[in-house]
């Protein structure tokens, strides 16, 4: 609530100081007569409802300048990605860091996949994860594809609790066997 309140107060301010600068603009360039200026200053000085309301302005634009100065030094909390849930004792949050670092546990326990990455994204529908990795080509690549799907959703799941919307499994390349026959002299 706080953001979209200084969202609607930024869009404002801005609004303001641009109508403002385009009218000292307009004075600065001569096409306001300078008799039109003086009796503005003068309405400014000694007539009652030009003077408060353009007090009431300026008093509301100092006020939104020192939001946004205070805005702009305070020491947030840093702001770690995370998921929130809300149980019945409290509150959890779990980073996306460690989301990510289970699915690589899960996706990491099935034999023939190696060099695993994993990307998490927030949806309304659950995580999305997004698993890449290289085989060893020899197994059926769709079989280790569904495979590394079950077994980090299923993970997921479990210890955390959040559902998991989908499991995308990106085959980057296949590994190259190192083996090497020995020879014997």
């Amino acid at each position: 609530m706080v953001k979209i309140l200084d969202r609607l107060l930024l869009f404002i301010y801005t609004l303001f100081v641009g109508v403002a600068l385009v009218f000292l603009l307009v004075a600065a360039f001569g096409f306001v007569p300078i008799d039109t200026a003086g009796d503005f200053v003068y309405d400014l000085y000694y007539t009652e409802s030009v003077a408060y309301p353009i007090i009431a302005l300026a008093l509301f634009t100092l006020l939104v300048t020192c939001r946004f100065f205070y805005v702009a030094i305070r020491r947030g909390r840093s702001q770690v990605p995370s998921i929130d849930q809300r149980t019945d004792y409290g509150d959890i949050r779990i980073s996306l860091e460690t989301v990510e670092n289970l699915s690589l546990k899960a996706a990491g326990r099935v034999r023939g996949v190696k060099d695993l990455k994993a990307r998490v994204a927030v949806t309304d529908a659950g995580l999305e994860i997004m698993i890449r990795a290289l085989v060893d080509g020899e197994n059926s690549i769709p079989d280790l594809s569904e495979e590394v799907q079950r077994s980090v959703k299923g993970h997921l799941e479990d210890v955390t609790g959040i559902p998991v919307a989908q499991v995308s499994v990106f085959v980057a390349n296949v590994t190259q066997s190192t083996s090497f026959k020995s020879r014997v002299e």
